[in-house]
């Protein structure tokens, strides 16, 4: 039996070969985990490693958006120099196709214009499936007890964000949002639909059960629909929008 004994140099060699190929095992495993069944907790496995996966879709990028108007074929959002900014009008834009589960990382920058309603500052909003609205809103410096669940990481005025993380007006924030679609056995609703959402890297829903649509969201079904990036008289920014389709059966 032949027996080889590594060199010092040999043994850096593999050594080298063994971290490179985990690293690429790392790289294609991804921080994302495409299909726990019945869940949205743990599809996101490090927040902190999270990019783009390979398959998403860019909603919003360098070089254009794909966003529609939600009705008629004008809009008022400007696209410049890979920023999409609101109308300041009541014009929301929709993606061209519908979602059913999903991870979706959205990147905003809220306006500030001061006045008696915090609500209406810098007010924006995320709708999944035009159904459930996590609100956009500039909430920073805004107090735990007076803040409202209107405000901004709130599911609209259904559940307050567990932590409150948003920075000034003029920053760039992040959400960062696994859905899993409610579950109908023909018109009758058989599973709530369940969120988790993570704003600027921390969680502040985990795996929440949606009871209902919320505010001016669509009525709840069995069909799959777009999202929404709402008008609301705000001129909030948005970039690199990306959706990755999961089947969280």
């Amino acid at each position: 039996m032949l027996i080889r004994i590594l060199t010092p140099a040999m043994l850096a060699c593999l050594l080298s070969c063994v971290v490179a190929c985990a690293a690429v095992a790392g790289e294609e495993g991804g921080a994302i985990v495409e299909n726990i069944p019945g869940t949205t907790r743990g599809v996101i496995k490090d927040i902190d490693k999270l990019n783009r996966p390979d398959g998403a879709k860019q909603l919003v990028g360098e070089k254009g958006h794909t966003l529609v108007p939600e009705k008629g074929d004008k809009t008022n959002w400007v696209f410049n120099e890979g920023v999409l900014t609101a109308s300041k009008g009541w014009d929301s834009l929709v993606t061209p196709d519908s979602y059913r589960d999903f991870v979706l990382h959205v990147e905003f920058n809220v306006n500030s214009k001061g006045g008696s309603n915090p609500e209406a500052d810098g007010n924006s909003g995320v709708y999944i499936q035009q159904r459930y609205e996590i609100q956009i809103q500039n909430a920073h410096g805004i107090a735990e007890e007076a803040f409202k669940n209107s405000y901004c990481g709130s599911l609209y005025k259904l559940k307050k964000p567990d932590k409150l993380v948003s920075k000034p007006a003029g920053q760039w924030q992040t959400y960062d949002i696994v859905f899993r679609a409610a579950r109908f056995e023909g018109d009758e609703k058989t599973e709530d639909a369940r969120i988790t959402v993570y704003h600027n890297g921390v969680l502040i829903h985990d795996d929440f059960e949606i009871p209902r649509k919320t505010g001016a969201g669509a009525a709840e079904g069995p069909d799959d629909r777009p999202i929404r990036l709402q008008g609301h008289a705000n001129p909030v920014r948005f970039r690199n929008v990306w959706i990755k389709e999961l089947q969280l059966d």
